[in-house]
Formats: structure tokens, C-alpha cells, sequence
């Protein structure tokens, strides 16, 4: 299946210079050569997407008028990660007008939201906490020409298989009339207000206002219904929370938490981890308690539907700050930032996973990125040394081993 993903050009990487994640596609070998010949390449994909149905002149207009940027390889090149601690990455995207401009556009689009809220069951907070991040509210969509950088990633023999079946759906989309040759977005491809790619399109776009076209660069009806659509296509359990913050007991087993270890709520509450605010959401339901900083910092309560936001962007962090606004769009309050201990700069955290791949865990690489992985093995390690198994590298840490 393909996915849903947050954009390549989001609020969050325009702040911080990170990244989304990658189109993923089932495809193991890309359908044609990639390299070589720019021109023999366009006329073999041209060649596969009549094979596949585009009528041979919306083919011919599509991959005639198509042209390498370089640009696209180069912003390719320049992806930054996500390193910032939750609360200070949170406190850079959450920011008042931001809030505020989230319950404009709730306002303005209820009936939009309602039929979601109807038909899919997704609770509006979660769409607008992407749409803010994403665009900014559909004003910042990016300005690379979708058509070239798809063909430009396709041709490229880094990853063909992932963004040659983008460029084919581009000229499904052309042939449709639901994309020219000058619509703009990411750099990876992504269009529109909450940046789908084009195959996510065609799969899961939805004609939200009627005028039998998908236009998710201008229409935030249908931008709103399809990135709804492809969250249910994603597994989002209609009706059901995501996240909410938690005040966790003085005494508590850390080594239990992180999305690895799922109890029911009410037996999470039964161990002392209470909401901080009201009662708990959904006491019958699996969940997981989540540690950004470790035990000193926030703490919230992740659902299913949590998880399911990983298949729109890979960062944790990106995760759940979009997740955590979602609920702070609806009323929750601002989360309590505690006094988490000082975490490791990139070049302590390289130092952290290479001692951790020397005492034989896989932790995808020392690259400084505090990913799941070398969360894992943290956790693990701590317990081993005696320490509380919270997942939180700290300088300590580093010194033991």
C-alpha cells in the first residue's frame, strides 16, 4: 500500500530544516531503468503509463513537456533529522497564532469536519494539527514543479522504485485534468494543503466540494476529506483517542514503558498513572505509556490510533507534537514540561550508539538520531546497569558504558 505521508516541505522542517520521510511503495525494482538517457527514460515511462491506460496523448503532452531540476536532488541531499527534544520542538511549532488560526479554520470548516467526524469517525483536532504543520493552513504548499521532480527522482537510481509509480499516477492525475504541468509542491512530490503524493490521490482523493475535482492545492473541503480518507486507509479506529497527558506515579516499573508494552488503560490507571486532567479517555482500550524525556519529563497515554500517525512520518517527535496538538486543539492544557534531565548533543548520542552496537545491539546505525531503535537498547542497557529504564539517554548513561 502506499502511503499517506507528512510533507517533505512541511511548518516543522520550514522551522528546523528536518525533513518528512519517504514515499514507500510495494514495488522491490523500479519499472524501468533508472539513469542513463533523460530523454529514452521519459519516452520508456511514457510508454508504461499508455500500457497502464493514460490515454497516448495526455501521455505525450505529460512527458514531453518533462524536465530534470537539479534543485530536487539537492534538497534531497540537505534532509535534516529531527533532534530537538519534544518540549522545546513542541514549544517551537506550537505557537499561539497557530492555535488560534487552528480554531479559526475548525469554525469555518465545521460542516466539513462534522461529515468526517460522520463518515470516518476522525476527530477534527487531528486533522488540523497536521494541516497546521503540513502548510501552515494550505499557505505554504512549496513551490517545486511536482511533474519535474517526480520525473527527476524517478530517473535518479537512488530510489526509483519508491518515486517511479508517483510519476505514473502524476500522469493518471494529467490525463484526469486534477493536475497540470505547472502544479507545485515538496520536493518529494507531495500536493496540496495536507501534501499527498500522487498515488495516495487517486487511491483516497475525495471531491469534498463537489465540483467533480480533486483539488487539493485550493480546496481545503478536499483537501480535508482525503488526508480523512487515507488516515481510515491507514487503520485510524474511528471514534477512538490518540493521546492524552498523564501525571505518573513517584515508584513505577519505567522498563514497562514505550510503545513496545501495551496494557488497558484502567490497568495502567490501577498502577497510579492518572490524567492530568479530567478521567481517563478510554479505560477499555490497549494502551502505552510514552516518555519523550524519560521520567522526569511529560508523559502521555498512546492509543492505537497513535501508532498509525508513524505511517504519515517516521519521527517520534514529529509524531507526537503533531499528536499532542491535536488534543490542545480540543481543550487539552498546555502539557507540564517537568525537569526532565539534560539530554546528549549529536555528537554524544553517536558516541551513546556506538558503545551500544559494541555491547551488540542494532540501533540502525550510529547517526545521532534518537529513533526507536536505540530507545530500545537505552531502555535495555539501563536496567542492566541499575538505573531507571525510562529510554532517556543521559550523560550518565554515556559515562557508565
Amino acid at each position: 500500500m502506499h502511503r499517506f505521508r507528512l510533507s517533505s516541505l512541511s511548518a516543522a522542517a520550514l522551522l528546523t530544516g528536518a525533513a518528512a520521510a519517504q514515499p514507500t511503495a510495494a514495488q522491490e525494482a523500479p519499472i524501468v531503468a533508472c539513469g542513463g538517457d533523460f530523454s529514452t527514460f521519459l519516452s520508456e515511462m511514457r510508454a508504461e503509463a499508455e500500457a497502464r491506460g493514460v490515454p497516448s496523448d495526455a501521455a505525450a503532452r505529460f512527458f514531453g513537456g518533462l524536465s530534470r531540476d537539479s534543485s530536487v536532488i539537492a534538497a534531497d541531499q540537505r534532509q535534516g533529522i529531527f533532534q530537538a527534544p519534544f518540549t522545546d520542538f513542541a514549544r517551537r511549532l506550537i505557537s499561539a497564532s497557530r492555535l488560534e488560526r487552528g480554531q479559526q479554520m475548525a469554525d469555518r470548516y465545521a460542516s466539513i469536519f462534522d461529515r468526517i467526524e460522520t463518515e470516518y469517525g476522525i476527530s477534527r483536532g487531528i486533522l488540523l494539527a497536521f494541516w497546521a504543520f503540513e502548510t501552515d493552513y494550505g499557505a505554504i504548499q512549496g513551490d517545486y514543479n511536482t511533474a519535474n521532480a517526480l520525473a527527476t527522482l524517478s530517473h535518479d537510481c537512488r530510489r526509483p522504485e519508491l518515486f517511479q509509480p508517483q510519476l505514473l499516477a502524476a500522469a493518471e492525475l494529467f490525463a484526469r485534468g486534477d493536475m497540470t504541468l505547472d502544479t507545485t509542491g515538496a520536493w518529494a512530490g507531495e500536493i496540496g494543503m495536507v501534501q499527498m503524493l500522487p498515488e495516495d490521490i487517486i487511491e483516497n482523493g475525495v471531491d469534498g466540494d463537489g465540483d467533480g475535482h480533486v483539488t487539493l492545492k485550493t480546496s481545503a473541503p478536499d483537501a480535508l476529506m482525503s488526508g480523512a480518507a487515507m488516515l481510515s486507509s491507514l487503520g485510524w479506529r474511528p471514534n477512538e483517542p490518540w493521546l492524552e497527558e498523564v501525571d505518573m506515579p513517584a515508584e513505577f516499573d519505567w522498563y514497562q514503558t514505550g510503545l513496545e508494552t501495551t496494557k488497558p488503560a484502567s490497568e495502567w490507571a490501577a498502577m497510579g498513572v492518572q490524567p492530568r486532567d479530567g478521567s481517563i479517555d478510554a479505560p477499555n482500550l490497549p494502551a502505552s505509556i510514552l516518555l519523550p524525556q524519560g521520567r522526569g519529563g511529560p508523559a502521555f497515554l498512546a492509543y492505537p490510533n497513535f501508532s498509525v500517525l508513524f505511517e504519515w512520518n517516521k519521527s517520534f517527535t514529529y509524531v507526537l507534537t503533531a499528536a499532542y496538538f491535536g488534543t490542545r486543539l480540543e481543550g487539552a492544557p498546555v502539557f507540564d514540561a517537568g525537569n526532565p534531565a539534560p539530554g546528549l548533543d549529536g555528537d554524544a548520542m553517536v558516541a551513546l550508539q556506538e558503545a551500544l552496537q559494541a555491547r551488540g545491539y542494532d540501533v540502525g546505525g550510529a547517526d545521532g538520531i534518537l529513533g526507536a531503535g536505540t530507545r530500545a537498547a537505552v531502555r535495555d542497557v539501563q536496567r542492566e546497569l541499575g538505573l531507571p529504564a525510562d529510554a532517556w539517554p543521559t550523560r550518565e548513561l554515556l559515562n557508565r558504558l
